[in-house]
């Protein structure tokens, strides 16, 4: 039995009504850690490229999470939250505070995802509908993964600091920013942003004692996999499977945890 060492941690995790942060949610509960969700509830897609379930999954509230995690023994807390604002990581960061205490764990889950591109398409390769770059995708994207992320960030620091604190973990979610993302050029682009701005805060905030690293999930069934995505996922990469939220909510926890303190400013891939 490995002991994590993280009972008694705060947590503050964005998009976490469904997917990859609902999982993170539950599985840091599990450990003793208080969990504060955040979520934003989105129009659905509408569009037979999606599961159906995906659209109620992003349109979902977090009250179905949060009531795992308590009736499982944890301790919850959610806010519907617009990560476009640039006033809300203060704002979250006195919520958490006013429920839990301070935030010792930042988990910059969310995204502003949308699907854009440079070519003349109007499809991508799964049948889902895509759009020219134009400053509406460029915006809502890095709104989110990118200002927000750092301005998330940003507002940890500077409290972990103030109050002289000296353990700390940040960890966000990428993809394949850096190496391009066609059909999704915009998300690809902020995701690059982010891992950016984590590695700075690894490299800057490593002498208070926090690290800093990203997570980069395989393909993940957070219910917008459909049949063609699935087969592609099996027919690449050296599983050959679709991943599942859990298993990348294990991994963080892993960075979250005792047993994760020597890792910081990484990328890690996972298939």
């Amino acid at each position: 039995m490995i002991d994590t060492r993280l009972a008694g941690k705060v947590a503050l995790i964005t998009g976490a009504n469904h997917g990859i942060g609902a999982a993170t949610a539950i599985a840091l509960a599990a450990e003793g850690v208080s969990v504060f969700l955040t979520y934003k509830r989105l129009p659905p897609l509408a569009h037979p490229a999606y599961p159906e379930a995906y659209d109620r999954h992003r349109a979902a509230g977090a009250d179905d999470v949060v009531r795992r995690i308590r009736e499982a023994g944890g301790q919850a807390e959610s806010a519907e939250a617009d990560l476009a604002d640039p006033e809300t990581p203060r704002v979250l960061f006195d919520q958490v505070e006013k429920a839990f205490g301070p935030v010792e764990i930042l988990v910059n889950n969310a995204s502003g995802w949308r699907s854009d591109t440079f070519a003349p398409t109007e499809r991508d390769g799964f049948g889902r509908p895509l759009r020219p770059v134009d400053a509406e995708t460029h915006d809502g994207q890095f709104a989110v993964d990118v200002r927000a992320a750092a301005l998330l960030i940003a507002e940890f620091a500077r409290r972990h600091i103030d109050r002289g604190a000296s353990w700390g973990r940040i960890i966000g979610l990428t993809s394949e920013g850096p190496q391009g993302f066609p059909t999704e050029v915009s998300y690809g682009a902020a995701k690059a942003a982010q891992e950016s701005y984590t590695m700075s805060a690894a490299h800057e905030l490593g002498p208070y004692g926090v690290t800093a690293n990203m997570v980069h999930p395989p393909i993940t069934d957070t219910g917008w996999v459909n049949e063609e995505v699935e087969e592609l996922a099996r027919s690449h990469g050296p599983l050959r499977s679709v991943g599942q939220p859990e298993d990348v909510a294990e991994v963080i926890t892993f960075l979250a945890s005792h047993q994760g303190r020597r890792v910081t400013a990484q990328v890690v891939k996972m298939y």
